[in-house]
C-alpha cells in the first residue's frame, strides 16, 4: 500500500491574525485513510475555515497510491504564528483523523502521548493480507484518547452513504479549536453547487459526529 511515495508541498496562505486574540493556537493534524473515502474534502474544509479565521495553513499530502483504494495521508499544520516546515514530526500530530482503523492505528507513531485519535470503525478491506476486526477494534479500545465511531453506518442512516468523512469531521471538531460555526459554513459553501440536499445531508452528517463526540 506504501509504494511509490509521493509527497506535494501547498504553499503557505499567509493571513494577518486579529491583533485582538490573544489566544495562542496552534494544532498539528494527522488526515488518514484510503483513495475515495473523502480525507483530503475533510483536510481542505479544515483549511478553509482555518484561513477564514484569520490562521496560517501548511499542508503536506503523502500518499501511496492516489487512486481509489490506496492509502492516504495529509499532514495539516494550523497556528496563528508562521509555521516553519509543512511536514509534523514524528511523536508531535495533537490529532489523528482518520476514515479508516487500520490506517489511524498506521499513524500512532505520530501521536503525542495526550494526543487523540478521531475515526471510523468500519474497516475498508483493500489487502488480502488485513488485520481482523477484532484486533483493530482491540488495540483502538486501548488507547487513552479516541473517539471511535461507525461513521459509516451513521452516514447511511442519515440518507448518504458518501458522507461519512463528514460524521469524521464532526466527530473531530470538538479537538480542533476553530468555530463550528464556521465550519458549518465551510461545509455549505464546499457543496452548495451539488444541491441543496446534499448540503443538507452533510451538514446533518457533520452535526450527528459532533454529537456523538460530545457525549463521550
Amino acid at each position: 500500500m506504501c509504494a511509490n511515495i509521493k509527497t506535494q508541498i501547498k504553499k503557505t496562505k499567509k493571513i494577518i491574525v486579529n491583533p485582538l486574540n490573544n489566544h495562542r493556537m496552534n494544532i498539528d493534524i494527522i488526515l488518514a485513510g484510503v483513495g475515495g473515502q473523502g480525507i483530503l474534502s475533510i483536510a481542505t474544509i479544515i483549511g478553509n475555515t482555518a484561513v477564514k479565521q484569520g490562521l496560517y495553513l501548511k499542508q503536506a499530502e503523502v500518499h501511496g497510491m492516489s487512486q481509489r483504494g490506496g492509502d492516504v495521508q495529509s499532514h495539516l499544520r494550523l497556528s496563528d504564528k508562521e509555521i516553519a516546515s509543512d511536514l509534523i514530526p514524528t511523536g508531535k500530530a495533537d490529532i489523528i483523523i482518520s476514515v479508516e482503523p487500520m490506517e489511524a492505528l498506521r499513524y500512532l507513531p505520530m501521536l503525542k502521548s495526550e494526543g487523540w485519535v478521531i475515526t471510523n470503525t468500519n474497516p475498508f478491506i483493500n489487502i488480502t493480507n488485513y488485520p481482523e476486526e477484532s484486533i483493530l477494534m482491540n488495540r483502538i479500545d486501548q488507547l487513552s484518547h479516541k473517539i471511535a465511531i461507525n461513521a459509516d453506518k451513521i452516514a447511511k442512516d442519515l440518507g448518504s452513504a458518501r458522507s461519512s468523512n463528514m460524521v469524521i469531521l464532526g466527530a473531530a471538531t470538538p479537538f480542533l479549536q476553530l468555530n463550528f460555526n464556521d465550519i458549518e459554513y465551510t461545509v455549505k459553501d464546499t457543496f452548495i453547487r451539488k444541491g441543496q440536499d446534499i448540503v443538507d445531508v452533510n451538514i446533518a452528517c457533520l452535526h450527528a459526529g459532533r454529537d456523538f463526540a460530545m457525549k463521550k
